[in-house]
């Protein structure tokens, strides 16, 4: 007989103890999720290298003999293993997802996952990505191209890439390559001294860029949950909205976008000004705005918010009314002044803001409509698209300075409908600008955290995150003119959704259990034959 292992045995210890700690690891909630979406993150960092959009005339994967993986089976293969991280991804924020929203609507002391185990998921799915090629954009080589055309002698906003021939050049989407830089001056100086530290090497760059956008992911961790809180929002579920969204990450951080930083700056500085520092969270919403012009559309609100604030310890007097307006239109201005004054180009990035409208998707209300009005006539008529897009836009400016003005002053009555405004007025400008591309969702998505979203409206985050991960393509290209490409991303985009509120919506469980019940029964059958011959041996006389 053997004996049964003791504590006292090492193995038994080391197997034992070791698989209880990873057990008790997993059990906690949502850890395994986490862990399932640090697996598909890790697949999409590997895939990457196959399907990404690679700098372009650079022999790296050559000298590394790596060049097969970006053709033929070898592309195959890895774009396989990306498209099944991007899977898994999904799947586990779903999963977390649905978690949230049960014990939102279960008992109080139901077990969620920590504030702090969310943020630790979030840099694990995030890690992999930031030394992922880049992924659905080349514009983190337009941002290069830009630094590089700055530091040249150029200037960036009189003065496209096109100016500084290279490798940089080479890698970017040429569409850019002669337009102007259309960021703030902050920005366009980040990208200046980018290129002064790692010069024309593609690759050194964009791993230098990601450095210094990052810090955007971290600000982010930092403010939601505090914003969240504020207005009696779970912080949890803050953090699963807008960070751990697959899209977000997957699209900033491996795809090396500007928002990644204004969103994290945006944030912070909406997050300072709710819970009383007005004039720092101005500053740093002056900062955002010196990266791109869009966070300045948060600004107007903050009147709203501050007056709220002195509200709730007084009456507001006329000079309280003055000084807000004063400081709310001053600091901001001050501090997009000084980067202006630092970055000595003076105003000319209003040049550039002219240049989405090279953009041209069906994801804003103008451009589909566009679309809407050729397809409809062309039985007719031959209408050429650019200038039915020149009126659609015309008439959606002008639509959304009218819902811009009305949501401000619609905001006016508290801290809450303040806020709840400026959501609105964010999701306004996407849908009502010349395009969007994804990564603009951040405007939207890092300041809806401060409400309690209704499970629906969850649901519609998770189709369209989904959706926008499967009609862009890893290497640049587009689907979403390709109907059957289309309708295939509705499909799982609609899946995904569906499994955010149902669980299981395909009866796949069914089919599981049906496989595994197919074994037991014939172990049964087997069991009960052998109780039978027994018994029959029993009774069997003896000769």
């Amino acid at each position: 007989m053997t004996a049964p292992a003791t504590p006292s045995d090492p193995v038994a210890r080391a197997g034992g103890a070791g698989g209880s700690a990873w057990r008790r690891a997993l059990a906690r909630p949502g850890a395994a999720d986490l862990a399932l979406g640090l697996v598909g993150s890790i697949a999409v960092c590997v895939g990457s290298f196959g399907v990404g959009d690679i700098a372009r005339n650079n022999t790296v994967a050559q000298d590394l003999g790596l060049s097969m993986i970006t053709y033929g089976h070898g592309k195959t293969l890895f774009g396989t293993v990306f498209w099944f991280g991007v899977a898994t991804m999904i799947i586990a924020w779903v999963r977390l997802g649905r978690t949230l929203l049960t014990a939102r609507g279960a008992s109080p002391g139901r077990d969620v996952p920590t504030v702090r185990a969310m943020r630790t998921g979030v840099l694990m799915w995030a890690a992999p990505l930031a030394v992922a090629v880049p992924v659905y954009s080349r514009d983190v080589y337009a941002y290069l191209g830009q630094g590089a055309v700055f530091r040249e002698g150029f200037d960036p906003y009189a003065d496209g890439p096109a100016h500084h021939a290279g490798p940089l050049l080479d890698s970017m989407a040429q569409v850019w390559a002669s337009t102007t830089a259309p960021y703030g001056p902050f920005f366009v100086g980040v990208t200046r001294v980018v290129t002064e530290v790692t010069g024309d090497h593609a690759i050194l760059g964009v791993y230098a860029m990601r450095l210094i956008l990052l810090p955007g992911l971290l600000l982010a961790l930092w403010a939601i949950p505090r914003l969240a809180a504020h207005f009696s929002a779970s912080p949890q579920s803050g953090l699963w909205l807008a960070v751990a969204n697959p899209m977000i990450l997957i699209h900033l951080v491996a795809g090396t976008h500007v928002e990644l930083l204004m969103m994290g700056i945006l944030v912070a500085g909406v997050t300072l000004v709710v819970t009383g520092r007005h004039a720092v969270g101005l500053a740093v919403l002056g900062l955002a705005i010196s990266i791109k012009v869009t966070a300045g559309i948060a600004i107007p609100f903050v009147v709203w918010i501050w007056l709220a604030h002195i509200r709730a310890r007084r009456p507001v007097r006329a000079a309280d009314v003055v000084g807000v307006f004063a400081a709310v239109v001053a600091i901001p201005v001050a501090v997009f002044t000084v980067w202006t004054a630092a970055l000595g180009l003076g105003l000319g990035w209003l040049t550039g803001l002219g240049w989405a409208d090279r953009i041209i998707n069906w994801f804003t209300v103008p451009t589909l409509t566009a679309h809407v009005v050729t397809l409809v006539a062309a039985p007719f008529t031959a209408l050429n698209l650019q200038p039915v897009l020149a009126v659609t836009r015309a008439v959606g400016a002008v639509v959304l300075a009218i819902i811009l003005v009305a949501l401000w002053w619609w905001g006016r009555r508290d801290e809450r409908r303040a806020m709840a405004a400026m959501v609105w007025a964010m999701l306004a400008v996407l849908l009502l600008e010349p395009s969007t591309l994804p990564w603009y969702y951040t405007w939207v998505l890092g300041l809806a955290v401060a409400f309690t979203l209704r499970p629906r409206a969850h649901a519609l985050v998770v189709f369209v995150s989904t959706f926008m991960l499967i009609v862009f393509q890893p290497d640049d290209s587009i689907l979403f003119y390709k109907l059957p490409e289309t309708l295939l991303a509705t499909a799982l985009s609609a899946l995904a959704a569906v499994s955010l509120l149902r669980h299981d919506p395909l009866r796949i469980g069914r089919v599981v259990d049906w496989f595994r019940a197919v074994p037991a029964d014939a172990a049964e059958t087997r069991a009960d034959r052998q109780t039978m011959a027994d018994d029959s041996c029993r009774t069997r006389p003896i000769a």
